[in-house]
């Protein structure tokens, strides 16, 4: 059996922040990765993507930006290479290709069992990132029709079969997978949720200049008026974009993508839509308005400015037939849940997510990092992860130095 202090569950940037962070306070740790550092950015993801933060918002703990393009937006090949240089400069001890099966805490330590044998450890951080196992609301109950995938599995538009394409979900996935198929020629539809729309640059800075300015990514939960309410926002309308354009609602309509109500149903022979798209984009758009004339004021000029709302159409349509060829491809940008089957029952709550206070569990020696809004807004962003890795280190320190004491 493999031993070390403190077990990190995850290469990814939050489970190489928290290696940074804990090594230079001198405590042993191992990072157990399933695949290869950065894995999710690897597979999980189309061959385009790019950042949605700009480069200066993307350092890492002891690794701030240094490039020539701190507005541009990196790709997800540059990214994984900028996360093993990251891992290899500060020499974090990744085991890759090793699948935590279970963790169980025993006595005043816990056992791992992984697909290469045991590991035990004094602690252990669950830090799997928030995009774990892909969420889809329904499925085709028959074979045959339309392909049906889910946006981690979508890599490029040749790739796809021929014909038309529904995508589900207007947020950052669903919206830059529109795009790119729209620009490549396809007929898209999208089906249109609860979103948030933002423009890529405001006032000449980009979105998240103001953002950070304003304190507004760093918000604790505390400072919420509803923090489980919070959590559950959709994800930016944005993209990372070299031109740095918008890729919104507007955006799309004017590359011919069609607009739709949120799926209601789904049966052998039609997909269904409710006729709530006027209300989402109504919604969307005083979101908007509030939290641009919040920066409009911050930056001194609180003089009215809107940006072109987005146009609500005449008609939109109430359900497409999966049978008469005219939807080939279904692509649910439906966002994720995460699996923790694998922890102790004790660790979760009673919605199956991993109960927590900023990141310390109930069970001793248990935490977790890179979830989203885990002890603030900017939790699960590459450039929010720092901040939280440096807080579960000195918890861990705590929490190792009092055990050591009394087991003394």
């Amino acid at each position: 059996m493999k031993r070390a202090d403190v077990v990190i569950v995850g290469a990814g940037q939050a489970g190489l922040a928290l290696s940074h962070c804990l090594g230079r306070i001198g405590i042993e740790h191992a990072v157990l990765e399933r695949g290869r550092i950065g894995e999710r950015w690897r597979s999980q993801s189309w061959r385009t993507l790019r950042l949605l933060t700009p480069n200066w918002l993307n350092a890492l703990p002891g690794s701030p930006y240094e490039g020539g393009d701190p507005d541009g937006f990196m790709d997800k090949s540059a990214f994984v290479a900028s996360l093993e240089a990251y891992a290899g400069r500060w020499q974090a001890p990744v085991e890759c290709c090793v699948e935590v099966l279970s963790s169980r805490r025993i006595g005043d330590g816990f056992v791992l069992d992984t697909g290469t044998g045991a590991w035990s450890a004094k602690a252990v951080v669950v830090a799997t990132g928030h995009c774990d196992r892909p969420a889809i609301p329904f499925m085709p109950q028959t074979s045959g029709g339309p392909l049906t995938i889910h946006a981690s599995q979508y890599r490029s538009a040749g790739e796809l079969p021929l014909g038309g394409v529904l995508i589900v979900g207007a947020s950052s996935s669903g919206v830059q997978i529109a795009d790119e198929l729209a620009r490549a020629g396809r007929r898209v539809t999208l089906s249109v949720g609860k979103h948030t729309r933002l423009p890529r640059r405001w006032r000449g800075k980009d979105i998240f200049f103001w953002l950070c300015r304003m304190g507004f990514m760093a918000q604790p939960l505390g400072a919420l008026a509803n923090p489980e309410s919070a959590r559950r926002q959709p994800s930016l309308q944005l993209a990372g974009r070299p031109d740095k354009a918008d890729v919104d609602l507007a955006a799309l309509q004017a590359l011919g993508v069609e607009l739709t109500g949120r799926v209601r149903g789904l049966g052998d022979r039609e997909i269904v839509f409710a006729d709530d798209l006027a209300a989402q984009i109504a919604a969307a758009e005083a979101k908007q308005a509030r939290l641009l004339a919040e920066i409009d004021c911050f930056a001194g000029d609180p003089r009215p400015s809107r940006r072109e709302p987005v146009a609500v159409p005449s008609t939109s349509p109430e359900r497409l037939s999966l049978t008469d060829g005219s939807i080939r491809t279904i692509i649910w940008a439906t966002g994720y849940s995460r699996s923790f089957g694998w922890l102790e029952p004790l660790a979760l709550g009673a919605d199956g997510e991993i109960a927590h206070q900023g990141g310390v569990t109930s069970v001793p020696g248990l935490y977790a990092l890179g979830f989203r809004f885990l002890r603030k807004r900017d939790s699960n962003f590459i450039g929010g992860v720092g901040a939280d890795a440096r807080a579960i280190a000195a918890e861990i320190s705590l929490y190792l130095g009092r055990n050591g004491r009394q087991a003394a």
